[in-house]
Order: C-alpha cells, then sequence, then structure tokens
C-alpha cells in the first residue's frame, strides 16, 4: 500500500547544550513495516517522542493522514491513532492484565467498576492476539514476555493505525517472537504502519519493508529493505565497517587453571547444574527464557539462597550466601536489568563506579573523594565511557555507557570472575562492538567471564564454550568448534 499515513519533515528538537535533532525527516506507509535504526543517541527515540506528544518539537512538520497535526501530548496522539510500545515496561504490577490494559477506561454499571465486562472485552482482544494469558492475572506474576505482549495488546487496544515498537523483542523467546511476527504480519494486512526499532539487525530482514537510518540526531538515508545487508545497515548507521566472524576456535588451553567450579547447585528453579569456567574463558550459557539461565547466575552470586550445591574458586570451596560474600571472593555480576540491579541512576558514574570499593577508598567512615576520582577517571578512560564528566548522573547515559559503568564498578573491586547476564541487550551495535572488545581484553589479562545470552551469534562469537540449559537444568557443553545455532536449540530443548 502506497498511502502516507505519517510524513515529518525538518523536525528541530533542542534540549539545552544539545541538538538532539538537526532537521530530521520520516515518513510511514499504511500497512508497511518501516525500521528505524541508529546507535543509542542518534535521535530514534526522540523522533519518535515528538511524534507521540512526549516531546515538542522546535521546528518542522508533520503530516497524518494528509492533514497537517500538532501534537501536545501522549493522549492527543492515541485520540489519532497513534500508540507506542515503549521499551521499558509501563504498566501497574499490583494491578491485573484487564485492568492495566483499560486503565481509565474501565467499564462501568452506574457509580461502580464492572469488573466482569472489562475483564470479557480484555479475554476477546488477547484472544484475537492469539495470546493464551488470563486477564484476571496480576501483571507482577506474568513473565518479562508476557508482560511485554500485555503492553502491546494495551496500545492494540486504542485501535491505533500507527503503531511504534521500541525494542519489541528484546525479552521474548525465540518462539514468542515468532508469534509477534505473525501478528505484526496481520497488522499489515490490516493497514496499520509499523514502526520498528531494533538493535537485532537479522530481525529487520525478516520483518521490515523499508530502513530509514538515523546517525548523531540527523537523518543519513531510506533504503528498501531488500536492497541492503546487515554489513550495509552498520555502515550506514556508524559510519565506518564493523562485523566480526563467530569464534571457531577456543584459545583457552585445556591445562588453563580453573577459577570457577560449581557442584550440583540446586534450587526452586535450578536441579544439579554443574560446570567448570576455566581462567581467561569465556563460558556462553544458551538457553529459552526460563531455562534456568539468570537464577544459576543469581545463586553464584548469592543474590538467591540454594538449597544445596557447592561451589569453588581457584579449588577452594567457598560460602557464599549474599552478594557481598560473592564480592569479597572476587565475583562480579552485571544484572540483564543494569537499571535496577547494577546501578544508582541518580547518582554520578563516579558514585556508581567506586560504591564496590567504598572501603579502600574510606578511613573511619570517611571517604577519600580524591583518591575515588582517580580511580574512577582511571578506568573511565580505560573501557572508554562516553560521558561529559565522571560526575554527569547515570540515567542520563546512553544504554553502552551505562553497561560500562557497571562494568567499571567491578574492575575497581578487582573481580577476577564476572557474570555478563544479557551484557548487550538494548545497545547499539557500535556500543556492542565496544563491550565484546572489552570482554575480549578483560579474558587477555587473564580475568573469567560467564556470559548469558539469548542472541546465538553473540554466544557464537564470543564464547570459548556454550553450555546450554532447560527448565533448570544443563543439558550439554558444547566447545566452539563444534557449536551451530541447530545443537544449541536441539539442547534447549532437550528435556531430561
Amino acid at each position: 500500500m502506497d498511502e502516507l499515513l505519517v510524513c515529518m519533515e525538518g523536525i528541530q528538537k533542542y534540549f539545552p547544550g544539545v541538538h538532539a535533532l538537526n532537521n530530521c525527516s520520516f515518513e510511514l506507509l499504511k500497512g508497511e513495516v518501516h525500521a528505524l535504526v541508529g546507535e543509542n543517541g542518534a535521535g530514534k527515540s526522540t523522533l519518535m517522542k515528538v511524534l507521540t506528544g512526549l516531546y515538542k518539537k522546535d521546528g518542522g512538520t508533520i503530516t497524518y493522514k494528509g492533514s497537517n497535526v500538532e501534537i501536545h501530548s501522549p493522549k492527543e496522539a492515541q485520540n489519532l491513532g497513534i500508540g507506542i510500545i515503549h521499551q521499558e515496561l509501563n504498566m501497574l504490577p499490583h494491578l491485573t492484565v484487564a485492568e492495566n490494559i483499560f486503565i481509565g477506561r474501565e467499564h462501568k454499571a452506574g457509580p461502580f467498576l464492572d469488573s466482569k465486562k472489562t475483564n470479557n472485552e480484555a479475554s476477546r482482544l488477547l484472544e484475537s492476539l492469539n495470546l493464551n494469558i488470563d486477564p484476571e492475572t496480576k501483571i507482577q506474576d506474568l513473565t518479562v514476555a508476557k508482560q511485554q505482549m500485555v503492553e502491546i495488546a494495551k496500545a492494540l487496544s486504542f485501535k491505533s493505525e500507527v503503531l511504534i515498537m521500541d525494542e519489541p523483542t528484546a525479552a521474548l523467546t525465540e518462539s514468542e517472537i515468532e508469534s509477534l511476527f505473525k501478528f505484526i504480519k496481520q497488522l499489515k494486512a490490516q493497514g496499520v504502519g509499523i514502526v520498528y526499532i531494533s538493535h537485532r539487525l537479522e530481525e529487520l530482514l525478516k520483518i521490515t519493508d523499508r530502513i530509514t537510518t538515523m546517525r548523531d540526531g540527523q537523518y543519513v538515508n531510506t533504503v528498501k529493505t531488500a536492497d541492503v545487508t546487515i554489513p550495509e545497515i552498520i555502515q550506514m548507521m556508524v559510519g565506518r565497517a564493523i562485523y566480526e566472524e563467530p569464534k571457531v576456535q577456543s584459545m583457552v588451553p585445556e591445562d588453563a587453571p580453573v577459577s570457577l567450579e560449581v557442584k550440583n547447585l540446586n534450587s526452586k528453579q535450578v536441579k544439579n547444574v554443574a560446570f567448570q569456567l576455566k581462567k581467561g574463558e569465556i563460558l556462553g550459557i544458551a538457553g529459552l527464557m526460563g531455562a534456568g539461565r539468570t537464577e544459576t547466575a543469581r545463586l553464584i552470586f548469592g543474590a538467591d539462597p540454594m538449597t544445596s550445591g557447592e561451589i569453588y574458586i581457584d579449588g577452594k570451596k567457598v560460602n557464599i550466601k549474599t552478594p557481598y560474600d560473592a564480592v569479597n571472593h572476587g565475583i562480579g555480576y552485571l544484572s540483564e536489568d543494569r537499571k535496577r540491579f547494577g546501578l544508582a541512576l541518580g547518582l554520578s558514574v563516579k558514585d556508581n563506579s567506586s560504591l564496590s570499593g567504598l572501603e579502600r577508598f574510606s578511613k573511619i567512615f570517611i571517604v577519600n573523594d580524591k583518591k575515588a576520582e582517580k580511580e574512577t577517571n582511571a578506568y573511565v578512560k580505560k573501557i572508554n565511557v562516553k560521558t561529559p564528566s565522571i560526575y554527569q548522573l547515570v540515567k542520563n547515559l546512553s544504554g553502552g555507557n551505562q553497561q560500562k559503568v557497571v562494568l567499571a564498578k567491578w574492575l575497581i573491586k578487582n573481580c577476577g570472575i564476572l557474570i555478563f547476564d544479557e551484557p548487550t541487550r538494548g545497545i547499539d551495535v557500535g556500543a556492542k562492538s565496544e563491550i565484546y572488545k572489552l570482554m575480549n581484553d578483560l579474558v587477555r589479562e587473564g580475568k573469567s567471564i560467564i556470559m548469558i545470552s539469548s542472541e546465538m551469534p553473540e554466544l557464537l562469537r564470543m564464547s570459548d564454550r556454550v553450555a546450554v540449559m532447560c527448565e533448570g537444568r544443563l543439558t550439554g557443553i558444547l566447545n566452539i568448534n563444534e557449536a551451530t545455532q541447530e545443537k544449541i536449540m536441539t539442547l534447549a530443548t532437550q528435556r531430561n
């Protein structure tokens, strides 16, 4: 379909000291999936926030269905038929699925809420999306993947003709992604225009019709998806070639000493897990959502209690009951939810980086700020954290740079064993490349890394070995020279 739904031309947006959008353009046709790509900080989200009324534009025009419009609020955008699904879930966990979908629009019987009618309407909506979710279930009792699908259902409940999806698959399994793609194709057939923002470039080739690239707050170009390759998309995004082939051979010697060994780890979600991590090794951990990967990492880090099991560091049995114990034994954990578990967003880069080493920077409960500043500056420079200064608030950094601050915290603590849980989730391709380089540099220095990842290319690119889990159990460990996506998926679905 060639009918133009949205046309943005010459869009300008200024923040104090920053020209965030500089003469940007974007268009969306009826019934197309149009990818919007660029590195973190390129202006993608800012442009979409202008379209959805979260930000007021400082210049340019927006045409919607042939008419010039001024969108002053998200409510106005919704009323026009423009919906957005944010990467950060935005629901009330103590309310039910139905209550979240229709919040502010609940059905009433006289002065009272008609919960039955609201539940029935939510049920019809969920069924139309082929979602097997009870509308009376509380959001807090759903997996992150199902919460994401409820968010999509909520956006569609407004009868949206334009749907903006910001990293919609970040928390979904492969099967859930396939279900989402099928539904996107249904929406296309109904004439819905979809703006698709994702750092997973492989997805773009599967689901989108056109790709618009942004860089440094400016429009670069728009191309048909069928006419470009992933290396060409990356080149447009970052202005340079970034591509790494999968690792074909581990460089870790067979007789390398064992840094970490876990034996018979058990908890409610983890069943009899045992493996070794060698010095200078990256051990990838693969598995579908719910396989027990994060739960295993949290047991090792002392964040969750184990019912039984043993942990050895450098051949010595250790007793880890809390994260404090783990850190004191040289284990650092970079959580998949860095904003919730890895950072104090309202504090500066310096304060976050130095948190783990406060006892070294303190004397009689007084922090030696100059010493903390010196070490923070050294690691900010070493791992190339892009920040105006170490006093910048972490919440103002891009996702990739926030991840680096978490890493700096554990490097300042001199942790020899690092657990990276989804290290590049929500991070653009340029920042991914920097994170990969950092990880490779760390293992060359003798650190040992456990890397949990849902991205097959990432596992095959970075790992020396890949341990695969299914339903809380370890189903196999593959040397990288024998690992393939097919073998990993076979083990990931192998129920013992």
